[in-house]
């Protein structure tokens, strides 16, 4: 696959061994997700519904949330600001959609969530915040220092077309899908109930799978190895959360719909 990284024109935003580094550094970090999948497919991430002791000190769950989500937009941001590059309008639209959605996960999501007095390990909100800070490095350094700048054309190239298109599609179903969810609760309730309506009628997470659609999209979109390995990541974290949630509402109400998928209608 051929990334808009490469030589154009003679002129390379910086020495090849630079984009090697980077290179294996994406390669490195992309099988460390798959790794992480795996692991995840066994072991339930110990926040939300799974908290459990034995997993050290824990803080207020929006407290942990801020800290962790609004390292991304500011990884992203200091390393694109590092480079000399990225500075064309396609680049910076990419730059903007990722500081909207994370903005808006870090200091909008958290504040109208209904999380009563729920709890986040330390040891939960430190691995997040590693994982925010590593994706939003490579894509900010992918787009100040490696990329060669997006023809002009790009708004009628194939690939920002779909990619655009899965990026709002995926948007709005996650948006969508936590405003379902928080309307199941009353303020200061933290209780669950079974979801209903929209994308509920056929999965049990279609937050998730709108997450997972809308970084695929922005990956397509971007045309980068970096967006390409936080759609991996966004995926490994999000498919195995999705099983679990699907197994845990099975379990938790005998009325569950039968027919319901966890993450991929009719399929998964």
């Amino acid at each position: 696959m051929v990334w808009l990284g490469r030589d154009v024109e003679g002129v390379e935003r910086e020495p090849a061994i630079v984009t090697d580094v980077f290179t294996r550094v994406v390669f490195v970090w992309t099988a460390i997700g798959a790794a992480t999948f795996v692991l995840l497919l066994k072991v339930r991430a110990p926040y939300g519904r799974y908290l459990r002791p034995g997993w050290g000190p824990t803080l207020p769950h929006r407290v942990g949330w801020i800290a962790m989500e609004i390292v991304s937009p500011a990884a992203l941001v200091a390393a694109w600001l590092s480079g000399s590059g990225g500075r064309e309008v396609w680049a910076v639209l990419f730059v903007v959609l990722w500081l909207a959605h994370y903005l808006n996960r870090a200091l909008v999501f958290p504040f109208v969530s209904r999380w009563g007095g729920r709890r986040m390990p330390v040891a939960i909100m430190a691995s997040a915040i590693v994982f925010n800070a590593v994706n939003g490095g490579l894509n900010g350094w992918w787009f100040g220092h490696i990329a060669a700048p997006y023809p002009d054309g790009w708004a009628t190239d194939p690939r920002f077309v779909i990619g655009l298109s899965l990026f709002v599609c995926g948007a709005t179903i996650n948006i969508r899908a936590d405003a379902t969810l928080r309307g199941l609760r009353a303020p200061g309730e933290s209780g669950y109930r079974i979801p209903r309506g929209g994308l509920y009628r056929f999965v049990s997470c279609p937050n998730y799978l709108g997450e997972i659609v809308e970084w695929v999209g922005f990956a397509v979109l971007a045309w980068s190895p970096a967006a390409a390995t936080f759609a991996v990541w966004t995926a490994a974290n999000l498919t195995p959360r999705a099983l679990s949630h699907h197994a845990w509402y099975r379990e938790t109400f005998d009325d569950y719909p039968e027919k319901r998928r966890a993450l991929i209608p009719g399929i998964l």
